[in-house]
């Protein structure tokens, strides 16, 4: 079975997506700098780690797969974006990091989760009646 491009360009722009959401609410709920370039310091590291998970993980094989890449990806984007912030002398305080965990884990995970419930509808809806 092929993967289609337009399928791959989908989930790698949740995936941007979420992350973005993630960081947006974080820096909203902190007062954080509201500048483009606060955005992009606290962004950047969880972006790069996301790429690095897609090329971990193969993702374009199964975009959609919640538990494969779904998994991968998600762990990947944590632990690198983690240490990204550290490497950058950004705060990683244990607070931070459950709640990245637990987030990152819904976002990435949870888009896939649904994809995967409405394509299975879709096909069931459009299946061929004996």
């Amino acid at each position: 079975m092929s993967v289609r491009t337009r399928d791959v360009v989908i989930a790698v722009g949740l995936d941007v997506v979420v992350t973005l959401i993630f960081v947006l609410i974080g820096r909203g709920t902190h007062n954080a700098d509201p500048t483009l370039v606060g955005l992009a310091t606290a962004w950047w590291p969880f972006l790069v780690a996301l790429a690095l998970g897609w090329g971990v993980t193969l993702a374009w094989r199964r975009p959609f797969g919640p538990v494969w890449p779904g998994l991968g990806l998600w762990l990947i984007t944590v632990a690198g974006g983690m240490l990204f912030r550290t490497l950058s002398g950004q705060g990683t305080a244990l607070a931070f990091v459950i709640v990245a965990t637990l987030s990152l884990g819904i976002l990435l995970i949870g888009w896939r989760g649904i994809a995967v419930l409405i394509r299975r509808r879709s096909s069931l809806t459009h299946a061929p009646s004996a």
